[in-house]
């Protein structure tokens, strides 16, 4: 009871910083905000934001996981890439675009990881949703990694054609890779076993992944010849 309490209490005082951040942004007043974010990111981690980029997830997540229930680290995993999204917004408010895309990256890289791990299942009111740190990187190319990454989130989340769509710009990336393409076959054959109704609800109906799993398997007899 104490722990949740704790944890209620915490998520509570989190809430207060994102009104006062959303104030702070409203009012144009970027110094203030990104003073508060440098306070915030000290407070959690131990570092500033530019500091917290240049860490691994690993890393990020060994500094928040020091004495503190599974929980708890969750919840703070999901604070830390709230407040990478702020800074994002403030770096991109002041046209530091280099820092506000590493800022969005990496707050996207802790949801996609955190939820890929089973660690939650859906985000708490406070995180900013995939498809908004999507929108923020809309204008930057995403690394082989990412599209990794959202594309096994899509899967999980049944957004199928979505899933589809991450599998091609990692294919885009890496044409003649032939572990990339068993990689989708494996996906598309994963797929055939859903039922009718829930591929045309994930947007990917059987004639388009039967299409796309022909193709995949046409590419890879072309490289294997």
């Amino acid at each position: 009871m104490i722990r949740r309490d704790y944890i209620l209490r915490m998520i509570e005082q989190f809430f207060q910083l994102l009104n006062r951040l959303q104030s702070l942004k409203q009012d144009q007043r970027w110094k203030e905000a990104a003073t508060t974010l440098d306070d915030q990111f000290k407070q959690l981690i131990g570092c500033t934001p530019s500091q917290a980029v240049q860490l691994s997830e690993t890393e990020l997540l060994a500094k928040l996981i020091q004495g503190e229930a599974s929980m708890a680290v969750r919840d703070k995993t999901f604070m830390l890439a709230s407040l990478l999204k702020e800074a994002g917004d403030v770096a991109a408010a002041q046209e530091q675009r280099k820092e506000s895309r590493e800022y969005y990256l990496k707050g996207l890289h802790l949801v996609l990881e955190t939820l890929g791990r089973g660690d939650a299942y859906e985000l708490p009111e406070f995180v900013p949703k995939v498809e908004v740190f999507v929108s923020a990187l809309n204008e930057s190319p995403l690394s082989f990694q990412t599209h990794g990454l959202l594309m096994q989130h899509h899967e999980r989340t049944g957004e199928f054609a979505k899933a589809e769509d991450a599998l091609f710009a990692m294919l885009e990336l890496e044409p003649d890779n032939p572990a990339l393409l068993d990689f989708g076959i494996s996906f598309y054959q994963r797929l055939q076993a859903k039922q009718d109704a829930a591929l045309e609800e994930g947007n990917l109906p059987r004639e388009e992944l039967e299409a796309a799993l022909s193709d995949l398997r046409a590419r890879k007899q072309a490289l294997a010849a």
